[in-house]
């Protein structure tokens, strides 16, 4: 079942009911019983896993990237010792 915050208009009286929703609202303030209203605030959401974008992409990535690998020098080739021939 939700909580619901209730303020007296009265005594200004702030207390916190957990009712149904199908329930209908207070209407008394249990201190001085003046009319009271419901107030409207955020729900706690918390988003856990994958395929949300504040998992996904909301922050930026913790690790640096690794630097890239350097290429090996090939081999060189083997020079024959014999004569070069010009052409």
């Amino acid at each position: 079942m939700p909580l619901y915050d209730y303020k007296c208009t009265k005594c200004g009286y702030v207390f916190e009911v957990q009712q149904k929703i199908s329930e209908e609202p207070l209407e008394h303030c249990p201190k001085c019983k003046g009319h009271i209203k419901r107030i409207i605030s955020p729900a706690g959401i918390i988003f856990k896993g994958s395929g949300f974008h504040v998992t996904d992409y909301g922050r930026k990535p913790e690790h640096k990237e690794k630097p890239k690998k350097e290429e090996k020098p090939k081999k060189e080739e083997k020079k024959s010792e014999g004569k070069e021939v010009s052409k």
